[in-house]
């Protein structure tokens, strides 16, 4: 059974198309963005449920595999090995089942995914990209800092990056990040992204991947097509 996890990511699912077109993302970036705790609840569980599948994926690969080397020539054609490739074709029969029941869960928390997104449709404004910046930062650990000697405030994050005071009380009013004010300011107070904030980051991918549709031109008639000679 595979438990390396980057042999487990390379059992790409079918569903991973479907996924990448609802998110605005690819499969690998959600993975990434879940181990940062960047993701929403819902597209947090659609990675959980993804990586489900990637493992029972890998599973059946595995049995299919070893089946194919057991029916290929390379032991001896006895009981034992009878025994054993129908003790594999049982196994690959379990873990199938398996990867379907977990492709099931995934179909569930996408389609879930899908139906919000054509409800908020045109209600949902892309992040500007200073400000998507500074919440993919904030995403990887930061902390709100008093400077002793000038008593200036600034974010700082994990990256190294600096985020001004006044585009941390941006992001805190608009319910996007939040901090916590148990630590004193000259220690650093942790700033974390909020739910909001999450789901901002997460839709702001997918508003500014989205088709733009053509303008027409009110009044205006397409070209009539020239005749043939």
């Amino acid at each position: 059974m595979p438990s390396d996890p980057a042999l487990v990511r390379r059992a790409v699912s079918d569903l991973d198309h479907r996924i990448e077109a609802a998110t605005g993302h690819d499969v690998d970036t959600l993975w990434a963005h879940r181990d940062r705790g960047i993701l929403d609840e819902p597209h947090a569980r659609l990675v959980d449920l993804h990586r489900e599948l990637a493992r029972a994926q890998a599973s059946v690969t595995f049995f299919r595999t070893l089946l194919h080397r057991l029916s290929s020539g390379e032991f001896p054609t006895d009981a034992a090995l009878l025994a054993r490739v129908d003790r594999t074709v049982d196994q690959m029969r379990e873990a199938a089942g398996e990867r379907d029941a977990a492709a099931a869960r995934v179909i569930t928390a996408l389609e879930a995914i899908q139906t919000a997104n054509r409800s908020t449709r045109g209600e949902r404004t892309p992040l500007p990209p200073t400000d998507h910046a500074a919440l993919l930062a904030i995403a990887g650990s930061a902390k709100l800092h008093q400077h002793l000697l000038t008593g200036r405030l600034s974010v700082v994050t994990a990256s190294g990056t600096r985020i001004t005071y006044a585009r941390f009380q941006q992001l805190e009013s608009s319910g996007l990040v939040s901090r916590d004010t148990s630590h004193p300011l000259h220690a650093g107070q942790p700033v974390s992204l909020t739910d909001a904030g999450r789901a901002a980051l997460t839709g702001s991918r997918q508003a500014s991947t989205a088709p733009t549709p053509t303008p027409v031109r009110p009044g205006t008639w397409p070209a009539a097509a020239r005749p043939r000679r």
